[in-house]
Order: structure tokens, then C-alpha cells, then sequence
């Protein structure tokens, strides 16, 4: 059985417009520290080290980054939480333009006084739901994006309307030629969810790759798949050789492979869209 987390009185925390309190905490069992929204972890930062990646699902999204093109990106990424990817980002790409957009200004000023952001980065957080911030977005933005992040989350699920095929449409028209979408999606035993979030994305952009733990892949057990998408061939020549390495067997599902994943899936819409489904709370003891 896991260890709960013991309520915590002594570390940072930020009471969320939306309900519910932030926190950020010493990690357990790494370096760095984690960031908790309502006993969910939502982020790991080594201050010390920003290139250091710890949840799985993140360091495949890392991996994916990796095969862009060399030097500056210019990416946005669509929920905050402590800036992760960001800060991977400015360490591995320095130069790179970035702009972020967060639902709950608490949270973003409580990262931004306790886990700072290294002085220069050109890190620009905008505050606002994330469907609505990315049309206001400067319209430079439009058609030049390298990379576009959706990793959004309320609570413990993503929202409804950040799910949809009109939703992905707008996107992608953020992405230049040969620009990279990456979504995370969390989804349990059967993967219904995101078996549909595969199909809507394919709708919008052709090149598709889910990136997962070969349980969750195989719809075994609950956890975090990524999909990566793009109108250019996604650049994954070394990606199936890091994933299995490890440190848990992973695999990039391309091809037929995603098709055969997708196949009978519904695309969403605005007019049918749901909410990822929820967790179970014992997903996240300690």
C-alpha cells in the first residue's frame, strides 16, 4: 500500500481561483520539488537542473522535442503548472520565444515567486482559459509555432471543451510547416478516451504517434499517453530505441499501428465532448 501524504502545513501553497489549493513540496524521491493541486501531482522542477525530467510522460514529451530541429523554438504551451517543459526548453534551446497560458493567476504567481524562472528566459505566461487565450494570441503566432503543448488540467482531468476536433483545428493554425503538436491524455483500462482524442487529432493533422508505458499502451492499467501529431512527417528516427530503454518499457505507436488504435473511435466535437475521465484517488497515494 502507498503512504498517504501527511497534510502539510510548512511549504508554499496558493488557494486557486477555481477551488481548491496548490502546493508545492520537496519531491520524495528525486531532486527538485513537485507541485500539488488538490493531492494530485501536477509538475516536478529541479531548480538546479531544469533538463531534469521526472514523470514518465513528460520525459517522452522531452524526447519528442529533442528531435526537432536544431536550435531556437518558438512554442506554446497550454497550462502551466511549474513550467517544466518551459524551463527544458530555455536550458536546451537557449534563445527560445515562449508563451504560456494559464487558467489560475494564483498558481502562476505561486510558481513564479517559489520555483523562479532563470533570469532573461523568454517565457511569457498569460492568464485566462486556455481555448479563449489561444485566440488571443499575438497573430504573429499564426502558421510559426515549432510546438504547441496541450497539457491542461483541472483537478485531475482535462477539460471538456480542450478536447474537441474544433478545438484541435485551432491548433494546429498555430503550427508551422513541419511544427509538432504534443497532448497529454490520461486515460484508463480500455482507452476509450483516448482512443477518441487519437482520432480527433488524425482528423486535424495526419502524422500521428502515441507515445506510452506498453501497459498503458495496451490499455491495462491508467496513466498518461502522449500524442504527438503533425501535417509533416514527425521527426522519431531514434525514438523507439530510447523509449525501450527505459527506465520503463515504452514504445511510439506510428503508422498502422495508430491506425489499427483508432479504428471505430468517434472524432469529438464541440457538441459531444467530455471530460477525461477521473482518476482513482488511489492512483496518487504516497
Amino acid at each position: 500500500m502507498g503512504r498517504t501524504r501527511a497534510r502539510d502545513t510548512e511549504h508554499p501553497e496558493a488557494r486557486l481561483d477555481h477551488g481548491g489549493i496548490a502546493r508545492i513540496v520537496p519531491s520524495e524521491f528525486t531532486s527538485g520539488f513537485e507541485l500539488i493541486v488538490d493531492g494530485t501531482p501536477q509538475s516536478h522542477v529541479d531548480l538546479d537542473d531544469p533538463t531534469h525530467l521526472h514523470f514518465e510522460y513528460i520525459v517522452r514529451m522531452g524526447a519528442v522535442i529533442d528531435q526537432l530541429p536544431p536550435g531556437p523554438l518558438t512554442a506554446v504551451h497550454l497550462g502551466a503548472g511549474a513550467l517544466t517543459i518551459p524551463r527544458y526548453i530555455e536550458a536546451t534551446r537557449p534563445g527560445s520565444r515562449q508563451q504560456v497560458i494559464e487558467l489560475e493567476a494564483p498558481l502562476a504567481q505561486l510558481v513564479r515567486e517559489h520555483l523562479p524562472l532563470p533570469k532573461g528566459a523568454a517565457i511569457r505566461i498569460r492568464i485566462g482559459d486556455a481555448r479563449e487565450g489561444v485566440g488571443r494570441l499575438p497573430g504573429a503566432l499564426q502558421s510559426s509555432c515549432d510546438l504547441v503543448v496541450s497539457d491542461v488540467y483541472s483537478g485531475a482531468q482535462t477539460p471538456a471543451h480542450l478536447t474537441s476536433v474544433e478545438f484541435y483545428r485551432e491548433l494546429s493554425g498555430l503550427l508551422a510547416p513541419g511544427g509538432v503538436l504534443l497532448v497529454n491524455v490520461a486515460d484508463g483500462p480500455g482507452l476509450a478516451f483516448a482512443r477518441r482524442q487519437a482520432a480527433t487529432i488524425a482528423e486535424v493533422l495526419p502524422e500521428v504517434g502515441v507515445l506510452a508505458d506498453t501497459q498503458v499502451l495496451k490499455g491495462r492499467r491508467f496513466g498518461n499517453l502522449v500524442i504527438a501529431a503533425s501535417a509533416a512527417p514527425l521527426p522519431t528516427e531514434w525514438l523507439p530505441r530510447m523509449l525501450a530503454a527505459g527506465p520503463h518499457p515504452a514504445k511510439i505507436a506510428q503508422g498502422a499501428e495508430v491506425h489499427s488504435f483508432i479504428q471505430g473511435a468517434r472524432v469529438v466535437t464541440d457538441a459531444d465532448a467530455v471530460a477525461s475521465p477521473r482518476p482513482d484517488a488511489s492512483l496518487f497515494l504516497r
